[in-house]
């Protein structure tokens, strides 16, 4: 009998949301789920290996990647130029493993148009001062870029509704539950977020409070 077919696991989340932590406690949990590793054209941090943190690479390079249909997706933030290589999923399909992408709202996009089997889910805060809160803790950025922050997580909140899943990262162990049960093919009982664009709204509002005392985008 073969083994059974696995398939990519994107989790998208606001900045602030947990969404990393939550992550790791899946693979702590699960040996057969392993972290997607980007390719990216910015340098090497201290610490970081290529290979293991991601794949680095020249910014021809990932231009001829984006040629020959290499990537699943890819973007470009603050001048570099990320993205997820066809080959991670093909590697751990071949090793019945699930590949875990953690990405953004446009990359979830694309990778759902590219990857039908992909399952996709949004992971929301408990509140919308929870996550400004966490945010304004790391105290490591000015106030414009925390007001910019603010904004875009507002903004990728707003876009929870495109997922099949979504999933409240209040208890983190219970969250880990939810997930696993999408692993184990279990989608249906995985909760529903009740009056979900209700909730949008609330997060939203609450997070656009905190905007009220961040100092002005400028861009």
């Amino acid at each position: 009998m073969s083994a059974p077919a696995t398939f990519p696991l994107v989790l998208s989340a606001a900045s602030g949301t947990g969404k990393t932590t939550l992550a790791r406690e899946l693979r702590r949990r699960r040996p057969d789920v392993v972290f997607s590793v980007s390719a990216t054209t910015r340098p090497p941090r201290a610490g970081e290996v290529d290979g293991r943190d991601y794949h680095f690479v020249s910014i021809d390079e990932f231009g001829r990647m984006i040629e020959a249909g290499e990537m699943i997706e890819w973007a470009e933030v603050h001048g570099n130029f990320y993205g997820t290589p066809w080959k991670n999923v093909r590697e751990t399909r071949a090793r019945g493993e699930y590949l875990l992408l953690d990405i953004d709202v446009q990359g979830a996009r694309q990778v759902r148009g590219k990857v039908p089997e992909a399952v996709d889910v949004f992971i929301l805060p408990p509140s919308g001062h929870d996550l400004a809160r966490r945010l304004e803790a790391r105290g490591t950025e000015a106030p414009e870029v925390l007001a910019r922050r603010l904004r875009n997580a507002r903004d990728e909140i707003r876009a929870a509704g495109e997922f099949r899943h979504v999933i409240v990262n209040d208890v983190l162990a219970r969250a880990a539950d939810e997930l696993e049960k999408l692993l184990r093919g279990e989608g249906a009982s995985v909760a529903p977020v009740p009056a979900l664009e209700a909730e949008i709204d609330r997060l939203c509002t609450e997070i656009e409070a905190h905007l009220g005392t961040a100092a002005p985008d400028r861009g």
